[in-house]
């Protein structure tokens, strides 16, 4: 067999919780999903009408917030959760996020299942891991419906590009 015609197949899957609602998450859990709800209401998405919120439980027991923050040029327009991580690393450098909650009100439709970070913020979560050499926790939820609990941002990247591949 010539080399030029040898494949192995892989397979990557990953491991998550899921809760049919709020109710069913731990305290600390249920508490940021809430404040990440609340943080809906400050974001700036009027050509969108898709508001994002995030909220973060930092090692040392704070907790931030972050929206959606977007621009009529939308190249510079801010999701969430880079919001979120340039508070975080501003107000409180070399504290570790322990979790990050993000949900989301679409005005123009349904806000009932979970919601992912987008790649540039998938990105830029496991670089903050990374730089941290802590995983940080994503609860994604809507207004209602099924929550998703992820043991670390890296689990959403699986092929992510990395300081070391500029090595």
């Amino acid at each position: 067999m010539s080399k030029y015609n040898f494949m192995v197949h892989q397979k990557i899957s990953i491991a998550f919780d899921e809760y049919d609602s709020v109710d069913q998450l731990s305290g600390e859990d249920a508490a940021l999903l809430i404040e990440a709800q609340k943080a809906i209401a400050i974001a700036y998405a009027p050509y969108s009408k898709f508001r994002v919120g995030a909220a973060a439980l930092l090692q040392n027991g704070k907790t931030l917030l972050g929206s959606n923050q977007e621009n009529a040029s939308y190249p510079v327009g801010m999701c969430a959760e880079r919001v979120l991580l340039s508070t975080a690393s501003s107000l409180f450098p070399g504290i570790p996020i322990k979790a990050i909650a993000i949900s989301y009100r679409n005005e123009l439709g349904e806000s009932i299942k979970p919601i992912s970070p987008c790649g540039i913020c998938r990105q830029t979560l496991v670089e903050y891991e990374s730089m941290l050499k802590y995983p940080i926790r994503l609860i994604l939820a809507g207004m209602e419906g099924k929550i998703v609990v992820l043991p670390n941002a890296g689990t959403l990247l699986p092929f992510g590009f990395s300081g070391k591949d500029l090595q």
